[in-house]
């Protein structure tokens, strides 16, 4: 089974809301079929809640059985006490809405794809067989039209391909043979010429399977601080038992008595319900977030471990620069004009079809107005570009033009020591500015050189400053010069950098700042990135990249874009951020029910608790039925923040807490006061209790 999602459904899937009928309606069934024991035994304070709503239901229809009284008071407790449950579970089963939805629209999408198995790689003949029927190891022939049936690597061939499927981006991109663009991903489309692939999934386990599974949350498990946070509120659930436990001795010694009905419903107001049926939710919109800017976290671990990362390894190319450097300037060694030398660079340039190869042809036309010439009449030969040569050019008219790195230029003129001196003080010149020199030499003479500069992206260096602020440390990662990395790193403005890094020297690093006990995050794309990208607390793969690269990473990033690393930091501490404030609110809003209720409660035991009693609440039943009523409301009220997340400020640790003890812990305290009070007068005039 392949998939093929077309950008518009994609973008579709990206905006579906809370509001969307679509999600209400189902996520409204699934609140009733959370009830079941087994599944609300994994959230223990909301399982307590059932449990107690279970007992009073009994002791409810005992009442009718036995002919007791007050069954009003006690049907409306009971209600309210399961409508606690079910706004809990509605808010969980919202908050899988959306990715089921999504995951929904993809299952549509599905078609069945007939592949064209190879005996081999060298076999010219197919067979046709069932997409599901391939296995890891087998050999396909994709050709244009074909969807690519499973995921797998390029074998032989190069080709176009459409991956729209997976990014909901049209353009075409390159994948061939070798490289770090060999990963091929089922469901994307052949556009041009053909591909041999070796299939590396097995059934069911597709990079689309699995983002299938993630959306729609099938795969998810509780990370380390919410089992740390069930932990507490499990433990905070244990005080308030016994602390309602102890109250019928107070009423006992004031002579009276107090129901059972009464302190179950007590029990559940004060828990920390809030939080505890928001709390799954609030993870899961984490990972829905993530989702929606095109972001695959395989687990919640990872989305946590990037809200809480201390230093970010980020590529200077495509994150701190604009990733195409332009030609700025020809600087010619003394006896040649500029004019010459621009010439030159034009020349060996007609055929560089790289940014800045273009750039410099460019550069020559605006600075001198020479224009690009038609290089057939010529009958030029042209010298592509090698990573082992280092060097690109051309011949024409009997002259053999060159440029490129200017120790390479320089070894293969065999210039004399002079002319190298004068050539390598120029680009050492360069290179202290930030720039990238590159040397240009005709028919063995040096001419001079090329200034070809990275242009740093607008905003980045302010960016880079509020990360300082929340403690984040950046460090660019570059395979430049350590002259050319220090002057963009000072430019950019970012803490540290590392230049002429390889794959060990990052993998070093890493482990380095691990070592300090710091979270790390890197993102990167080759099979040589797959070490260090293992190695991160926070691992982000492009989906461009090798499948070496996208199984080391705990984040694929959909649409290849090295500068997302810095939302995703964001989103990160948004979740823990969500999470931390609605425990303040919830925490600080049992502790203001407890002292709003207990003293209305006792006013007919004790006379002198009026002075306490500053809600003013009208009788101890409408206090227990003000309270259990709002208990439930807050939790709806709510639903909304937990999935939205609260407005994310890049602000640090202590910061953050002054400001959610204060917005948050304040609030949690007012909130009920006012809420309760309202409650009371409208029950009390409506004669519910």
């Amino acid at each position: 089974m392949t998939i093929e999602i077309p950008a518009h459904m994609r973008k579709r899937m990206a905006v579906t809301t809370m509001t969307d009928p679509k999600i209400l309606g189902p996520a409204a069934l699934d609140a009733f079929k959370k009830l079941d024991p087994r599944v609300m035994i994994r959230n223990p304070v909301m399982f307590t809640v059932e449990v107690v709503a279970t007992l009073t239901t009994i002791l409810f229809v005992r009442d009718i059985v036995v002919g007791n009284g007050g069954l009003g008071f006690a049907l409306q407790i009971n209600i309210w006490l399961w409508f606690t449950v079910l706004f809990a579970n509605f808010a969980e089963a919202v908050a899988e809405g959306r990715g089921k939805a999504q995951a929904a629209t993809l299952r549509r999408a599905k078609t069945e794809t007939v592949a064209k198995r190879l005996a081999d790689v060298s076999a010219t003949k197919w067979t046709e067989v069932p997409a599901p029927q391939l296995r890891k190891g087998d050999i396909v022939l994709v050709q244009t039209g074909d969807l690519i049936p499973s995921d797998g690597e390029v074998v032989e061939g190069v080709a176009s391909v459409n991956e729209a499927a997976i990014t909901g981006e049209s353009a075409p991109v390159i994948r061939e043979s070798g490289g770090d663009r060999s990963a091929v991903t089922g469901g994307t489309q052949v556009i041009s010429d053909w591909i041999k692939v070796r299939i590396t999934a097995e059934p069911g386990s597709t990079f689309l399977d699995r983002m299938i599974s993630l959306v729609e949350g099938a795969e998810r498990q509780k990370t380390p601080n919410e089992i740390a946070l069930n932990i507490l509120l499990a433990g905070m659930t244990i005080i308030f038992v016994f602390s309602v436990a102890s109250i019928p001795s107070f009423a006992t010694y004031a002579g009276g008595t107090m129901g059972v009905l009464v302190l179950v419903a007590l029990f559940v107001t004060l828990i920390p319900t809030t939080i505890g049926a928001l709390l799954s939710a609030i993870g899961i919109a984490g990972m829905d977030r993530l989702v929606r800017f095109n972001v695959l976290a395989m687990s919640g671990r990872a989305v946590e471990a990037a809200g809480d990362v201390d230093t970010l390894l980020l590529d200077k190319t495509g994150t701190i620069t604009l990733g195409n450097r332009q030609a700025t300037e020809f600087l010619p060694v003394a006896g040649v004009t500029e004019r010459d030398l621009a010439d030159a660079s034009q020349l060996s340039s007609l055929a560089d079809e790289t940014p800045e190869g273009r750039s410099i042809v460019v550069l020559a036309k605006d600075k001198y107005g020479i224009r690009g010439r038609e290089m057939a009449p010529l009958h030029a030969k042209f010298i592509p570009f090698s990573a082992h040569t280092r060097i690109s050019g051309i011949d024409v008219d009997g002259a053999s033009i060159r440029k490129g790195a200017v120790d390479a230029v320089i070894a293969d003129v065999r210039a004399l020591p002079q002319a190298a001196r004068e050539i390598e003080a120029i680009a050492e010149k360069i290179a202290k500015a930030g720039g990238t020199p590159l040397a240009v030499a005709k028919d063995g003479k040096l001419l001079g050189v090329i200034h070809l500069k990275d242009i740093v992206k607008g905003g980045i260096r302010d960016r880079f400053a509020t990360l300082r602020r929340m403690g984040i440390r950046t460090v660019m990662i570059t395979g430049d010069n350590p002259l050319t990395a220090a002057a963009i790193a000072a430019e950019a403005g970012v803490d540290d950098f590392l230049a002429q890094a390889t794959p060990e020297t990052k993998l070093k690093l890493i482990r380095d700042e691990q070592a300090q006990g710091k979270l790390v995050a890197m993102c990167g794309d080759g099979t040589n990135d797959a070490p260090a990208l293992a190695q991160a607390d926070v691992g982000v793969a492009m989906n461009t990249g090798t499948m070496a690269a996208r199984e080391a990473g705990n984040m694929v990033d959909l649409d290849s874009d090295p500068a997302k690393l810095i939302e995703i930091v964001e989103i990160g501490k948004q979740l823990l951020m969500t999470r931390g404030a609605l425990t303040t609110f919830s925490i600080a809003n049992d502790v203001a029910k407890y002292f709003a209720i207990i003293p209305a409660m006792f006013l007919a035991f004790y006379p002198q608790l009026q002075a306490l009693n500053v809600m003013q609440l009208k009788t101890p039943q409408s206090a227990i039925l003000s309270a259990i009523i709002f208990n439930a409301l807050v939790i709806i009220a709510l639903i909304p923040l937990a999935l939205r997340g609260v407005r994310y400020r890049p602000l640090g640790a202590s910061a953050v807490l002054l400001r959610n003890l204060f917005v948050y812990g304040l609030g949690g305290v007012i909130v009920p006061f006012v809420g309760i009070k309202l409650i009371d007068v409208l029950v009390t005039a409506i004669g519910l209790a």
